[in-house]
């Protein structure tokens, strides 16, 4: 190898340049950017909500209310984060489309990103996804493409990609990476700015269901960052492998079908999914999700979808713990989006009854707890 800077007969040796800089193409990246980064200055934070609960217990129950977002769901935050990191990363290009694999939400958040820059968006969804998310989708000027075993939904959209020369966003791989958890008002900073001045700043505890597990990173990442002694805990419905694999430490654990909680719960180990970052797990039946959201409904009027139902659940049990040990404090969890696009599942008793769900005695306990204080 010739270390001098000059070839085999002594002259100086030439610089080899590639040069693919691309004005037209970078024109079009910033306008890109610039235009979903506007689209986040427009958009307020999502609202604090709380649940009512006795004060003499002396703790505080919030609902962080991301089914405020534009696009009505927690998945507008990830979303805009996907964008901003394809982007970025240069591989979103001008007149291809971008593709996702989901079960719904975080589609149709895609959808509109992908429609406010001018690119086309395609969602890989089970067949199983509720009709009101495919609406969505469409409504934003997607396209669903449906497989038959959810499993199939990974190598499907990286399918399409290749064929169409397009951008598989891959939200299970880049969620955690794509998200700047040390601010930059993501979800766990805005949770703390809205309990400044509660009696209760620093929650005991932060309840994060789990589809990626981008959400239960960012907030358990911030938490260490901002050396906070928050805890975090995911719970899990059933048909997901992460409590398996969170409890058996087992990367590859997996799971033989979908869940029935949609948005939540996977089928293998997610990439994004940070088991250090979590310091609790719990699985919920899904019969106790849908008692949870009903329950929910009926105390503070709102309806919401079956993720929030799984959080709520969980909270409230954290809560019962904490009453039992006459701690107080605060615990904080996620209506995840809104329950109007699940009305013919956890809104529908038919459906219940087709899917073997008695929510019943879930919903006695609940009542129960709430009326003395007592869970079991």
């Amino acid at each position: 190898m010739d270390t001098t800077g000059h070839g085999q007969d002594g002259a100086a040796a030439a610089t080899v340049d590639v040069d693919r800089s691309d004005p037209e193409y970078r024109a079009w990246l910033k306008d890109a950017v610039r235009k979903v980064q506007a689209d986040a200055n427009r958009s307020a934070d999502t609202h604090l909500l709380r649940f009512p609960l006795p004060e003499r217990w002396g703790i505080d129950l919030y609902l962080k209310d991301e089914s405020t977002h534009p696009t009505g769901s927690l998945k507008h935050r990830l979303a805009r984060s996907l964008f901003l990191y394809g982007l970025c990363n240069g591989w979103i290009r001008r007149g291809k489309p971008v593709i996702e694999a989901s079960s719904g939400s975080t589609a149709v958040s895609e959808a509109y990103f992908a429609k406010l820059i001018g690119v086309p968006f395609i969602a890989v969804m089970p067949r199983t996804t509720s009709p009101e998310k495919c609406r969505l989708i469409e409504f934003h000027g997607g396209r669903c493409h449906f497989v038959d075993d959810a499993r199939r939904i990974y190598e499907e959209s990286a399918a399409l990609a290749a064929e169409t020369g397009g951008h598989y966003m891959d939200q299970f791989t880049y969620a955690e990476r794509a998200t700047d958890w040390r601010g930059n008002n993501n979800i766990a900073e805005s949770i703390y700015q809205q309990l400044r001045l509660e009696r209760y700043p620093e929650p005991a505890w932060i309840v994060a269901t789990a589809g990626t597990g981008g959400t239960s990173a960012t907030i358990g990442r911030y938490v260490r960052y901002m050396q906070h002694d928050t805890l975090i805990c995911v719970p899990d419905p059933e048909n997901s492998c992460f409590f398996d694999g969170w409890t058996r430490n087992d990367p590859l654990a997996t799971s033989d079908c979908g869940s029935r909680i949609e948005g939540i719960g996977r089928p293998r180990m997610e990439p994004s999914f940070v088991p250090g970052a979590i310091d609790r797990m719990m699985k919920v039946p899904d019969a106790a999700t849908v008692a949870a959201v009903r329950v929910l409904e009926r105390v503070i009027g709102r309806r919401a979808g079956g993720s929030t139902g799984t959080g709520l659940w969980s909270a409230l049990t954290l809560v019962a713990e904490m009453v039992e040990q006459g701690r107080t404090g605060s615990v904080v969890t996620l209506i995840c989006d809104p329950g109007d696009r699940y009305l013919d599942k956890y809104y529908s008793d038919s459906w219940l009854d087709d899917q073997g769900l008695d929510i019943r005695p879930y919903t006695a306990t609940l009542d129960r707890f709430l009326a003395t204080g007592t869970w079991a």
